[in-house]
């Protein structure tokens, strides 16, 4: 079955794919954006629900080998100590995200000139500067103007208040001289733009109930289809397609939500599936001119893979420190340990993080992605009641440098719902993290004692990270200026195919150490300013 054909075709309706049909509309082209999942409404989200922890575990997993719906795809994870996580619906992975809210820095750019390692990006900060800014303000975020680790910025709205526990641990940072700065964060602290504040729940990464987290499905996607965005859910793409005498992607075939195999025409084509799904749509999009998947002459979709491995330090206190009251992963933020010092023994560096505590449940069964439970019987109850009350903890996050053998491959047996080939992962953490994150977890021990803990849990295990950390998934289509070494030029577009465009995760270049998803809205933002300047010659 052929569609209409349409003047922009996005894959993908999470973070990246919605920012960039935001910047596109006033083009007044026609876009159709295609999403794999559905579109939730809010009292569909696990957080409505009285089992909701349990839904963590199953049908609203972050993990999509737990989860197994249909709109999901497994990922073969066997040779990869990190298990992606993902969600896909329309938000993608804004419905689970925690919505910590950090830019990436200045240094971040420019690894190669400043530490020999990695890649400078073709772009800076000040480049992304304009467009993050834009991004905050149409997703709402708190926080508070002055923070010394950045160039000087504006939250528009006041920071979440850190609580007993942030405030306790802000001591022990103020005791060793360390830098520390409550968290942005995209959770709105009072009722803005029609949407209500925080309701400190703890249960972000369930769909927000609230509507207070900025995720796309609550601030980007209301403008989008206002102006008329054409979004078809259940629509799994299969391949891309390109025109053999032109070189150009003409459109895409793709599951519907019927069942049957649809071709969509399209003039130009927007990859907006994460750092493992779009790689993967790629490399099975093959053809006589892309035998080893499209747009990869270079041979470089796939590589360099990047997560930021997590591992985590515990204090117990001699007070309760209220820790599951809050949005779970912001509360203050320290970026001490973040740029090179060589002394260190390792590149590059970390941020420590202070999240609060989960649920008692979720506790129960081992933490937030660490699937370790703690023992039954008379042990559980000293757990509980001595324990869970009392705990503060850091959270160690590690820039991830590019390896190439670190890389998303077409799995040859498992396949999704569809039989489209799955995404195997093959990843191992480089000696540089295993270094980092051992100097964290001990410098993360050591504000613990200094901020007054009696008693110091290490949630590691000794160069072990947590499972599923694979939040953030990126570089496996990085951008750069040489077609022979990155797979899109500094505004996004294709080498080999001048009207595919690549906005999500995978184009980056470097990992930096803070949650990605502001710079990747901020990327997408930036690459349809470029479409939008470049129009007139956009395919030369």
């Amino acid at each position: 079955m052929t569609n209409e054909p349409v003047d922009v075709l996005i894959i993908g309706a999470g973070a990246s794919g919605a920012a960039i049909a935001w910047s596109l509309l006033e083009t007044r082209m026609r876009i159709l954006c295609l999403e794999q999942g559905d579109h939730l409404p809010d009292d569909a989200f696990a957080s409505r629900r009285a089992d909701y922890e349990l839904a963590r575990y199953s049908d609203f997993s972050c993990d999509p080998n737990v989860r197994r719906q249909p709109q999901d795809y497994p990922i073969n994870v066997e040779d990869s100590c990190i298990a992606p996580v993902n969600w896909n619906g329309v938000g993608g992975s804004t419905i689970n995200f925690l919505g910590h809210w950090p830019r990436m820095k200045p240094s971040d750019f420019r690894a190669r000139s400043l530490d020999g390692v990695a890649e400078d990006w073709p772009i800076d900060y000040a480049t992304l500067e304009p467009f993050f800014q834009v991004n905050d303000r149409n997703t709402g975020v708190s926080g508070l103007g002055g923070n010394p680790a950045y160039p000087d910025y504006e939250p528009e709205l006041p920071p979440i208040p850190m609580g007993r526990l942030g405030r306790r641990l802000a001591q022990g940072f103020n005791e060793l001289g360390w830098h520390w700065w409550p968290s942005d964060v995209a959770i709105l602290s009072r009722d803005h733009d029609g949407r209500q504040k925080c309701v400190n729940a703890g249960t972000c990464d369930l769909g927000c109930a609230a509507g207070a987290k900025g995720g796309t499905n609550f601030t980007y996607w209301p403008m989008l289809e206002r102006a008329g965005v054409e979004l078809r859910t259940r629509s799994r793409v299969r391949e891309i397609l390109v025109d053999p005498a032109t070189g150009l992607a003409t459109g895409v075939l793709y599951h519907g939500a019927d069942g049957q195999l649809h071709r969509q025409q399209a003039e130009m084509v927007i990859l907006a599936c994460n750092g493992i799904g779009t790689p993967r749509l790629l490399l099975n999009s093959t053809s006589a001119e892309f035998p080893d998947g499209l747009a990869n002459r270079s041979g470089q979709v796939g590589r360099n893979l990047m997560f930021h491995p997590l591992t985590g330090v515990s204090g117990v206190f001699d007070e309760p420190m209220h820790g599951h009251e809050g949005p779970m992963a912001c509360s203050i933020l320290s970026q001490e340990f973040y740029e090179s010092d060589p002394s260190r023994g390792f590149l590059r560096g970390y941020g420590l993080h202070s999240g609060r505590s989960t649920t008692p449940m979720t506790f129960a069964l081992g933490g937030y992605g660490i699937d370790k439970p703690i023992p039954w019987g008379a042990a559980h109850r000293r757990m509980m009641d001595e324990v869970y009350p009392n705990i503060a903890s850091l959270t160690v996050v590690a820039e991830d440098l590019p390896e190439e053998q670190n890389r998303v491959t077409l799995d040859p047996d498992l396949t999704d719902g569809d039989g489209i080939p799955a995404p195997r992962v093959h990843y191992r953490l480089g000696e540089n993290t295993r270094a980092m994150l051992k100097h964290g977890e001990a410098r993360a021990a050591e504000l613990l004692t200094a901020a007054g803990a009696a008693r110091i849990l290490s949630k590691g295990d000794g160069d072990g990270v947590w499972w599923r950390a694979g939040w953030h998934q990126l570089g496996t289509c990085r951008m750069g200026v040489d077609p022979q070494r990155s797979v899109v030029n500094e505004w996004g577009r294709s080498h080999d195919v001048k009207n595919l465009f690549i906005v999500d995760g995978s184009i980056f270049v470097t990992a930096g150490a803070v949650n990605p998803t502001s710079t990747i809205q901020a990327l997408a933002l930036y690459v349809g300013d470029r479409i939008k300047a470049n129009i007139a010659t956009l395919f030369d």
